[in-house]
C-alpha cells in the first residue's frame, strides 16, 4: 500500500518540483530591494534547486529582529520555522559534554553560528500555495522589514 502511494506520488515529484522553484522565485523577486535589511537566499552557481523553503536572514545593523519579524509573520498567518542548526554546541545534546568540557572541540569563537540562530529563519515554499498566497507573504514580510 505504501510503495502505491509512494509511486504515485513520484508521477506529481516534476510539477512539485516547478512549484516549489515558481514560489521560491515570487519571493525572491519580491523581497529584492530589501539587501539592506535581509539577506536573501540565492542559488549556488550552476545548480538548479528544488527549495526546501526560503531562508531569510536579518542583516546586523539593520534595526531589526528576527524574532519581530518572525511575531509580526505568525500574527498574519504565516508559518515560520527556525534554522535547525546553528551553533549545534548550544543545544541541550550538548550539554553533558559541554560541562565536561570532553566530546568534541571548538575551532574560532562559532559567531557565525551563532548569529544564524539568532537572526535566521525560514517561511515555506509548499507546492500547494497560490500565487496570490505567496504575494501575501511577500507583502508581509515587506511591512515587518520596514519598521
Amino acid at each position: 500500500m505504501q510503495a502505491a502511494i509512494g509511486c504515485a506520488q513520484l508521477e506529481k515529484l516534476p510539477g512539485f518540483i516547478e512549484a516549489r522553484k515558481k514560489n521560491w522565485r515570487i519571493l525572491h523577486d519580491g523581497l529584492t530591494g530589501l539587501e539592506d535589511r535581509l539577506i536573501l537566499p540565492e542559488a549556488t552557481e550552476n545548480s538548479d534547486p528544488s527549495w526546501f523553503g526560503f531562508l531569510l536572514t536579518v542583516r546586523e545593523k539593520s534595526g531589526l529582529t528576527r524574532d519581530r519579524i518572525v511575531n509580526h509573520l505568525e500574527s498574519k498567518g504565516i508559518q515560520t520555522r527556525m534554522l535547525f542548526a546553528g551553533n549545534l554546541i548550544k543545544h541541550p545534546c550538548f550539554d553533558e559534554m559541554r560541562t565536561a568540557k570532553t566530546g568534541y572541540r571548538v575551532i574560532g569563537d562559532l559567531s557565525i553560528t551563532d548569529r544564524i540562530m539568532r537572526d535566521t529563519f525560514w517561511v515555506g515554499v509548499y507546492p500547494g500555495m497560490t500565487e496570490e498566497m505567496v504575494g501575501y507573504m511577500v507583502e508581509a514580510i515587506k511591512v515587518a522589514a520596514r519598521r
